[in-house]
């Protein structure tokens, strides 16, 4: 009699297979019929593989619950009748040929199935019976010996919290109190996330906050205690409901040594402590989950398939490493039963120790791991003293290795090995499949990742500017947290520059650490070395810290920030990059991971990498910087000293240097005292600009003064300037000058002689708004040997202003328009009544207002008014 149903429908694409088995799976979850759940989602798989892939049509899916049992029906539109089931290796049916391995499935694992065919689809269905249990109960075991029995602490503590929809706790209690140190207060409200220490590789693998929205879950993670440690749980999370309609998950956890207590599926003993005749069974459920399309994910299926492994071979751990690109390391990549020191990632030779069991391109059995140290580095420490490892192969080349380990001695044979070796086999190409998926995606992004970062470290010449990027491209996509020494030469200390953690309340206190442990040495080495000193420094720290702990009671030596707080955040793995540019080492970058973790060695490629283009645009900074100072010094050496105070008379000037990093250009001036009573002006343009010009703009400044000074008149001081300039020859430009001399009178007037050699008029504006040229023009210096130059006498009344300026004022352009004479007239007659200074600024405004560009030539302004 059928009590219940539930059906879905997929569209011919592969993604159809992942999600047909989650439909099954929390279809019988729902229904309570976990017992039948594994073998219905490995037949539900290949079935709709053979729909959806092979068939190539879309693929009904129907559940039917049973008064015995379960009956799944997967109907496609493809009627032909044929049942490959042939035994020969050539037909359609063998079992390592994809297509009818669903079938040959079918008659291994269900109580009964079969095909019915109608003109238009054709169904295949499985029947599960239910085991035989006692009424009222839905999981039993047989009854162990003590000794057999799990192990747990004097309390078993499992903490229930509550996760609402959008991903924040909204109930804690009191065992998660006591297992984690927070107090419901501290964490209600707060995202899961910022807890948990979800094992995660950028773009692949599935987070906590995907696991969290699936209707069942159940595996092992680890939460940050109070303390910053990594405690590692194993959790069941079930999402539900509530009357309005809103999900939540509810969360199950305890410690991960204490997973018999809340784990769906416990492993089944042998009565004689592993020594005796093990129950037979017809299907291997790890052979089972290998026969099925393997997931995209890679890790998903390397830890399931450590999970599985364990569970087949009842072991205590199992562990997964995948080969390095040059086969001379094995990466740990995924672990179930093993302490968080054996992190992913890990790296042990593949040659290590001696004897058989020291080689991982053959299987082995190790009776007792005591008897041999060494021989399995990944196990030392870890209780575990039998073990069974196996190669991954695919075409004879060694990609990968699998064990499972047992706290008791002699618990593996060579039967083990062979069953592990065939499973080993099956999962092989899968893995192997998956991992060069993984690694091309992780190459993409590495491309990605340096072209991002070189246009970044490209786009500025500033130091400080680029220490900032290289830290904050490698936090957190490369590392937890990094700092970057300096060195400025061969016989400096390395310098500690920078420093950057993703969480910023930790960065203070990773600088303090830092500043206590001598700073790495700058050697030239290829690639990157490992630095222990912040980690030890940081637990001898954390020690101390928890002695302290202990005597006082006080709780605010647990503060984050302190310590313990700085030893689990770099109680991982810590690199060394040299910064290498131009055969010389110019710093460090450190690159470090929490507690227990260990890098990649695609990233610490990629880092290499990083470190290269780094170095390179830190050198670039660092020469840049150096050339800027030197010019910068330079050119203030060109322009004159503080304006001299003249009684009587206001003076102001403004200028700018056309061009970044200029301060002195092709325009100048210059206001000096000549005698008692006397001032000399000049406001001069060069041909040009930059540094070339520049360097005629300090000769004329000072040649005006010296000459001067000598009791030259303004026209022979021009014409001894007009020699020196054409004495340079090649280098000589010619010069526009304004030289003038001034006389403040009693009576409140200012006398002038001013020569105007080839430069834009000086213009004078009158009170009453009137502003006219206050001289005539001459010819310019530079150009030819025999000049004849004249002065011109002017008198300045009070309320009169004289202005000077350069052509970078009046060829201001905008298009087609420039500001010229007349619009520096008129903007000049707007200023009456207002004092030098004003004046000044109120012309620069109207220049740089009337065109939207920043200026392309110089410009220098020289405003004197005489007050009333």
């Amino acid at each position: 009699m059928i009590t219940a149903r539930a059906a879905a429908t997929y569209e011919p694409v592969g993604r159809s297979v992942a999600a047909a088995r989650g439909f099954v799976r929390d279809t019988l979850h729902g229904w309570g019929l976990a017992d039948v759940v594994d073998d219905a989602v490995v037949l539900t798989s290949e079935l709709v593989t053979n729909a959806v892939v092979h068939a190539g049509t879309a693929a009904d899916v129907i559940c039917l619950r049973e008064d015995t049992g379960i009956r799944v029906e997967v109907r496609d539109r493809h009627p032909e009748r044929e049942l490959p089931l042939q035994e020969s290796s050539h037909q359609p049916g063998h079992p390592d040929r994809e297509g009818g391995r669903g079938l040959l499935l079918c008659a291994a694992l269900a109580s009964r199935w079969g095909v019915e065919y109608t003109a238009a689809d054709k169904r295949v269905w499985f029947r599960l019976d239910m085991p035989d249990r006692p009424v009222g109960t839905r999981l039993a075991g047989p009854e162990l010996p003590e000794e057999e029995l799990p192990v747990t602490d004097h309390r078993v503590r499992v903490a229930v919290l509550q996760v609402d929809g959008a991903g924040a706790v909204s109930a804690w209690n009191d065992d998660a109190q006591s297992l984690f140190g927070y107090s419901a207060e501290q964490v209600i409200g707060k995202p899961l996330t910022d807890l948990a220490a979800w094992p995660h590789t950028p773009g692949t693998g599935t987070g906590i906050a995907e696991a969290l929205v699936l209707s069942r879950w159940e595996g092992t993670y680890g939460l940050r205690d109070a303390g910053g440690r990594t405690v590692p749980v194993y959790a069941s999370h079930l999402r539900v409901r509530d009357e309005d309609g809103a999900p939540s998950t509810v969360c199950l956890l305890v410690l991960d040594s204490e997973r018999a207590v809340l784990q769906s599926h416990p492993r089944s003993k042998s009565h004689d402590g592993g020594h005796g005749e093990r129950e037979s069974r017809t299907t291997d459920p790890f052979e089972a989950f290998i026969g099925s399309p393997p997931p995209e994910d890679l890790d998903g299926l390397l830890q399931r398939t450590v999970e599985r492994a364990r569970d087949m071979l009842d072991g205590d751990a199992a562990y997964l490493l995948l080969a390095t690109d040059d086969e001379t390391e094995l990466e740990v990549r995924a672990s179930t039963g093993l302490p968080s020191a054996r992190q992913r990632f890990a790296r042990v030779p593949v040659e290590a120790g001696t004897g058989r069991y020291g080689s991982a391109r053959m299987p082995s059995v190790h009776e007792d791991v005591t008897s041999a140290p060494g021989s399995v580095p990944l196990l030392s420490g870890t209780g575990m003293r039998s073990v069974v490892t196996v190669p991954l192969k695919v075409e004879g080349r060694l990609t990968g290795s699998l064990g499972v380990a047992a706290e008791a001695a002699a618990r593996y044979t060579n039967e083990e090995a062979l069953r592990l070796q065939f499973a080993a086999d099956r999962i092989a190409l899968a893995v192997e499949s998956a991992r060069l998926t993984e690694l091309e995606r992780l190459r993409r992004g590495s491309l990605s990742f340096l072209v991002e970062a070189s246009d970044l470290l490209a786009g500025t010449l500033d130091r400080d500017q680029t220490l900032a990027l290289m830290a904050q491209m490698t936090v957190p996509t490369l590392a937890s947290w990094c700092a970057v020494y300096t060195v400025a030469d061969q016989t400096s200390e390395p310098y500690l520059s920078y420093v950057l953690h993703e969480d910023e309340d930790r960065i203070d206190g990773l600088k303090a650490l830092l500043g206590k442990v001598d700073a790495p040495e700058p050697l030239i080495t290829p690639g990157a070395r490992v630095w222990t000193a912040p980690s030890d420094a940081a637990h001898s720290a954390a020690l101390r810290t928890s002695l302290r702990t202990l005597l006082l009671d006080d709780p605010a030596l647990t503060a984050p920030g302190t310590s313990l707080a700085t030893a689990s955040a770099v109680g991982g793995e810590t690199v060394v990059l040299p910064l290498v540019a131009r055969n010389r080492v110019i710093g460090m970058l450190v690159l470090g991971k929490p507690t227990d973790e260990r890098f990649r060695q695609e990233i610490l490629e990629l880092a290499e990498d990083l470190s290269r283009r780094a170095a390179l645009a830190l050198d670039n900074a660092r020469l840049y910087s150096e050339r800027t100072t030197i010019s910068q010094s330079l050119q203030r050496s060109l322009l004159p000293p503080e304006l001299p105070p003249i009684d009587g008379v206001e003076v102001e000037v403004i200028y700018r240097a056309a061009g970044e990093g200029n301060e002195v250009g092709g325009d100048f001036y210059d206001l000096f005292p000549i005698s008692d009573g006397a001032y000399g002006f000049a406001i001069g343009d060069v041909c040009g600009t930059g540094p070339e010009a520049a360097a005629v703009t300090g000769l004329a400044r000072h040649a005006l003064r010296l000459l001067a000074r000598e009791g030259f008149g303004g026209p022979a001081v021009l014409e001894r300037l007009n020699t020196a300039i054409l004495d340079e020859g090649a280098r000589s430009r010619f010069l526009t000058l304004l030289y003038g001399e001034l006389w403040p009178q009693e009576d409140g007037s200012a006398l002038l002689k001013v020569v105007c050699a080839g430069h834009p008029l000086p213009l004078r504006l009158r009170p009453d708004g009137t502003v006219e040229p206050a001289a005539e023009p001459q010819p310019l210096l530079g150009v030819m040997d025999d000049l004849e130059l004249y002065e011109q006498v002017l008198t300045l009344d009070p309320g009169d202003v004289l202005l000077c300026v350069t052509d970078g004022v009046t060829e201001r352009r905008e298009g087609t328009r420039m500001l010229g004479d007349d619009g520096l007239a008129d903007c000049l007659s707007s200023c009456t009544g207002l004092n030098a200074g004003a004046v000044a600024a109120r012309i620069m405004r109207a220049v740089e207002r009337f065109a939207a560009d920043a200026p392309s030539d110089d410009m220098a302004i020289l405003a004197m008014r005489v007050p009333h």
